[in-house]
């Protein structure tokens, strides 16, 4: 779970999040939930392995607004040797869904190439689903 505030140049005119930033907050959480099971998207990078967004679903059930806290869950609602695709629901400090949320990842090579995710990654998203 990643918390957020929501600061003034997160938000549009009327106040509330600009629909955009969604997506900068879905990488976020994404990176931290990595990090949380000790994969550093900069030690992967490093070891020439990335993740390439390959599609986006969002869903925007409620605006987000100036000075709100965003509690932001990810899961890995599916994974294969080459693709991980990620859930999230945000909800603010009032417990109000604020976006559901997909993200369908591949894994890359330095030349942008399809690889396979990483043994230790596949074996970490295999725990979590049989626990």
């Amino acid at each position: 779970m990643m918390k957020r505030k929501i600061y003034y140049y997160d938000t549009d005119t009327s106040g509330a999040v600009y629909h955009a930033n969604y997506l900068k907050y879905l990488e976020e959480a994404r990176s931290e939930y990595l990090e949380e099971r000790g994969f550093s998207v900069k030690g992967l990078l490093e070891q020439g392995v990335g993740f390439a967004v390959r599609s986006v679903h969002v869903e925007y059930k409620f605006p987000a607004l100036y000075a709100d806290t965003l509690d932001i869950a990810v899961t890995v609602k599916e994974f294969s040797p080459y693709r991980i695709v990620f859930a999230y629901a945000a909800h603010n400090q009032d417990g109000r869904l604020i976006i559901k949320a997909e993200t369908d990842l591949v894994c890359v090579g330095k030349d942008l190439k399809l690889i396979e995710i990483p043994a230790a990654i596949k074996a970490a998203l295999q725990k979590e689903q049989t626990a």
